[in-house]
């Protein structure tokens, strides 16, 4: 197989509009959780998200072109027959919302091919297309597939674009489900109880070692491994074993050429519900016995971005093995006993260059990634 790297990578958050900025204040241990303002929280279980500031609706009616221009500023130039990749649950679901109010709306822009459209536009990119909505693990297995692709020779690059909204569509389905916390959430805290949305996005762009070489690319890391598996337990609650996304994992390290040993740091999905933080460190504790991995979430400063989270955390992950850091994880008091000891409110360091980065969703799904420093140890 040909070695997979990342190149160039941004990501816009409710922290910052950059990559950087995100990572610096994720540092600070700051929240970007706040009373939501676009849409009336009257009658729902939670009044907060993690809404990007100053997101204003573009010429349709919808915010995403406005983020999608924000996430793909400063992104270089992309090769134009890039495999092109994209990763949003819900696309441009605000537009629905102004429908439904008996606002004009033009219907063909609900469709995915809309978002490729316009990614299309901005980047110049020709290749194929496809937008892969596999619910909260959606830009997770973009990236595996953008990799796959890649490594067996189909393709050379691959253009990974991730971005979901806080919508009052999505919020109210939440808040409908009993998963939203009523306050601030806290992920792996022995008194979590539910997740806080988050909107934002992120794109990656990867290459081929040998083709990011004869373009005098930057290497930013490795994507060395990717796997994704089903549980097929419940259509919003994860199987308690932690069987999925133990699968999942186990597939990523195959790829990678490691086993469990070799895993110096987790990036998890850590959404703060009480099953989903559960069925993660069980299936951390099967994977890794006894050996305390350092692990964070960022969805408590965040907030849960559907399916540009695994994307805003693969970016955010480069930031991590630069510096050998795992930022806090916010909103954490009194971690669940399960994560004692790996876990914390504030910034952990990890030695090596191995970082595993899991997102699971609704339905079952699980992915998981292995991502590595820019050269081996």
């Amino acid at each position: 197989m040909k070695d997979v790297v990342i190149c160039a990578a941004t990501a816009v958050t409710a922290l910052g509009d950059s990559l950087g900025e995100s990572w610096e204040r994720l540092l600070q241990g700051e929240c970007g959780i706040r009373p939501v303002e676009r849409f009336d929280t009257t009658g729902y279980v939670s009044k907060v998200a993690a809404c990007v500031p100053d997101l204003k609706p573009g010429r349709g009616g919808s915010r995403l072109a406005a983020l999608l221009e924000r996430t793909l500023d400063g992104l270089p130039a992309v090769p134009p027959e890039s495999l092109l990749l994209v990763a949003s649950t819900k696309g441009e679901i605000d537009l629905l919302e102004r429908g439904r109010r008996g606002l004009e709306i033009d219907p063909r822009r609900l469709l995915a091919e809309s978002v490729l459209g316009e990614i299309r536009r901005r980047t110049g990119v020709r290749g194929s297309g496809v937008n892969v909505n596999a619910a909260c693990a959606s830009a997770t297995l973009a990236l595996g597939r953008g990799a796959a692709a890649i490594a067996c020779g189909d393709a050379e690059a691959a253009l990974v674009v991730c971005a979901d909204l806080v919508s009052e569509f999505v919020f109210s389905g939440f808040s409908a489900l009993k998963a939203l916390s009523p306050g601030l959430c806290r992920p792996f805290d022995a008194g979590r109880d539910g997740l806080s949305l988050g909107e934002g996005g992120a794109a990656l762009l990867l290459m081929s070692r040998d083709r990011a070489e004869r373009e005098g690319r930057p290497v930013l890391c490795r994507l060395l491994g990717w796997g994704a598996a089903g549980d097929a337990h419940h259509i919003t609650a994860p199987a308690r074993d932690g069987c999925g996304l133990i699968l999942a994992v186990k597939r990523a390290l195959q790829v990678a050429g490691i086993d469990a040993q070799g895993v110096d740091g987790i990036s998890a999905h850590g959404t703060g519900t009480v099953f989903n933080d559960l069925m993660e460190l069980t299936a951390f504790r099967t994977l890794f016995g006894d050996r305390k991995v350092p692990l964070h979430s960022v969805k408590g400063a965040l907030g849960h971005t559907l399916g540009a989270a695994g994307g805003i955390e693969a970016a955010l992950a480069i930031r991590s093995l630069e510096s050998g850091l795992l930022p806090p994880t916010v909103g954490l008091r009194h971690p669940e006993p399960g994560g004692a000891g790996c876990v914390s409110a504030s910034v952990l360091t990890f030695s090596g260059g191995i970082l595993l980065s899991t997102n699971s969703g609704f339905g079952g799904i699980n992915g998981a990634l292995v991502l590595g420093r820019k050269e081996p140890r």
